[in-house]
């Protein structure tokens, strides 16, 4: 465990990573020189070369972070007038894999969401509205699955209520830990439900102490100041329960938000869709949205054309903690992304202008990357590379698949590249593009037409078609892993003095000896060693004793064989032979 914990954001200069490491500067340039890069003090390295350098410094009291820029901007406190009202409060729902976070959500809205999903992992945050006790509760579906930590997070940070789904007869796992980190770094409000206690092997007791001795979450019902309520998805117990604390929690919070502002909020989700093109999943923080409203989001903009609500229910308008789908942007922004709303297209155009060049000049300001340090770290040696493209049916999706393949470990050895990737079903521009030999098309829950598949088949493109975000790393983790140079292991298996020798052809050298330690049998591989120096290495061919083949001979006894060179060697009496396997075996990766 680190005893040290440093933020870094996109990207920091030399002066300052050494600022934070309370190292010299002159030590962290002499490290970025060993490895083929000249830097100055003021000069920027991105996150990840920062990560890499600390390594190689063997700094090992002290963990990297990244620290997401947007944090402070989506918790930023919203300056409320006298005409704020009442706000619905905005809930996520969080823990491990498999804990029954959708399966809850299921009990409470009377969808059957869990039922499609592929594998029975959450894939995408889902945005739900109920009504409890005569109240609109927003629900936030978030994915369990380690490679979405970075869509958990924007969940987090979304968020006034965080559930933590924890199952009684499994207790508490490493992203129950994640969900809890994240809901405190947001400063949400945690309610805790131990969940599927119908089981036989629940142990609501268990979870309760692992809540209160590991994390710091103690039970009401222990002194403490957590909301922890028993429930069971599956049998609906204690379901009205859970809300009803949960309005408790959030009334604590007086949330309230402007109505009478301009509209802004988070995308959550956005997709391309046959005949509507950009489908944008928005949640509002303050003001109203409205057909017709211009918004802009990141990068992009456009004009609202359809606005509905999370069941496809055409809308008037979305208030504050309202989630909803619309139509009418320009091109898709991406998850995560602010969006306002402005009063024209010309203004829209503008702001979109405005962020495009703060965004190209951030990007500029960073002059060495990750992908730079590696491939200068690696020049010596000889790598291979796997190109890959990534197509995904929403934009966090993609984000979540293409961050997660390019955290891949091979140690260089094998360098995985995605040269392209997008929302939408594959196409025949991305078989276009897979002309390499190493190049293979991802897809995740998109199809592709026959069309398509009759151009990969032709030029004999791989195209890999994935539900489940695991089973797609699984696949790029054993491709890369059949591309590693197998290790080779030789075995010791015994050795032998040579007492005389008989003949001595052009490829094949007779002799008699005595067996010192371990066996000879034929097959085995032998160095020949004369006064620890060795000579040529051989193949045992043949083995005799007593004038008879013989499969092995032990220590202590005296044998003749044949050994196979590629060479006509001179032997000697008194030479050794150190006789061994050698196999190669498949590496794995770490």
């Amino acid at each position: 465990m680190a005893e040290k914990v440093i933020f870094i954001a996109d990207s920091i200069t030399v002066g300052e990573l050494a600022e934070k490491l309370n190292l010299p500067v002159t030590n962290l340039v002499g490290e970025l020189f060993k490895n083929g890069i000249v830097a100055t003090i003021n000069q920027r390295i991105d996150f990840e070369t920062a990560t890499i350098i600390v390594e190689e410094l063997g700094i090992l009291d002290t963990e990297v972070r990244k620290k997401v820029a947007e944090t402070k901007s989506l918790r930023k406190v919203h300056e409320l007038s006298d005409k704020a009202v009442a706000r619905p409060p905005i809930v996520a729902v969080m823990g491990h894999v498999d804990h029954g976070k959708t399966t809850l959500l299921d009990a409470i809205l009377k969808t059957k969401v869990a039922e499609g999903e592929a594998g029975g992992i959450t894939q995408h945050i889902s945005a739900y509205q109920t009504v409890h006790s005569g109240r609109s509760i927003t629900l936030l579906d978030t994915p369990g699955h380690e490679a979405f930590a970075a869509l958990r997070q924007h969940g987090a940070e979304l968020t006034d209520v965080v559930v933590i789904v924890v199952a009684a007869d499994d207790g508490v796992k490493p992203q129950t830990i994640e969900a809890i980190r994240f809901a405190k770094s947001a400063n949400a409000k945690i309610v805790v439900a131990i969940n599927k206690i119908d089981k036989e092997a629940a142990d609501s007791a268990r979870v309760k102490a692992q809540l209160a001795s590991e994390h710091g979450l103690n039970p009401e019902e222990w002194g403490g100041d957590t909301v922890m309520v028993e429930v069971s998805a599956k049998t609906g117990k204690n379901i009205d329960k859970l809300l009803d604390l949960v309005l408790l929690v959030a009334d604590l919070e007086d949330l309230k938000a402007d109505i009478d502002t301009p509209a802004e909020g988070l995308v959550i989700e956005s997709h391309m869709e046959t005949g509507r093109g950009p489908v944008v999943g928005l949640l509002v923080k303050q003001g109203v949205l409205k057909p017709g409203n211009f918004l802009v989001a990141g990068t992009t903009y456009g004009k609202i054309r359809t606005l509905l609500d999370f069941m496809g229910k055409p809308l008037k308008e979305a208030g504050p903690s309202t989630p909803a789908n619309v139509t009418g942007f320009k091109e898709l922004p991406q998850f995560g992304d602010n969006f306002v709303i402005v009063k024209s297209e010309k203004e829209a155009r503008q702001q979109v202008s405005m962020v495009q060049i703060e965004r190209d000049k951030n990007a500029a300001s960073t002059n060495i990357t990750g992908a730079d340090l590696l491939r200068m770290m690696n020049q010596q040696h000889e790598s291979q590379d796997l190109n890959v493209i990534v197509k995904a049916d929403v934009q966090g999706s993609l984000t979540s698949v293409v961050d997660s393949l390019k955290l891949i470990n091979t140690e260089g050895e094998i360098m995985l590249h995605v040269v392209s990737s997008g929302v939408g079903n594959i196409t025949e521009t991305d078989i276009r593009l897979a002309t390499d030999r190493n190049t293979i098309i991802y897809g995740f829950n998109v199809d592709m037409s026959t069309a398509v598949k009759q151009l990969a088949m032709r030029d004999h493109i791989q195209v890999r078609m994935f539900k489940v975000i695991y089973k797609l790393l699984d696949d790029a983790r054993e491709t890369m892993e059949a591309m590693l140079q197998p290790e080779v292991i030789e075995t010791e298996v015994g050795k032998l003095t040579i007492k005389g020798i008989f003949r001595t052809l052009k490829d094949e050298v007779i002799v008699g000896g005595e067996v010192t330690s371990g066996k000879v049998a034929a097959g085995l591989l032998a160095r020949v060693k004369r006064k620890n120096e060795q000579l040529f290495e051989a193949e045992v061919s043949n083995v005799q004793r007593q004038q008879q083949e013989a499969k092995e001979v032990f220590e202590g006894e005296m044998c003749g064989l044949s050994l196979k060179t590629n060479k006509k060697i001179t032997l000697e009496e008194g030479d050794k032979l150190e006789l061994f396997t050698r196999e190669l075996v498949k590496r794995k990766l770490k």
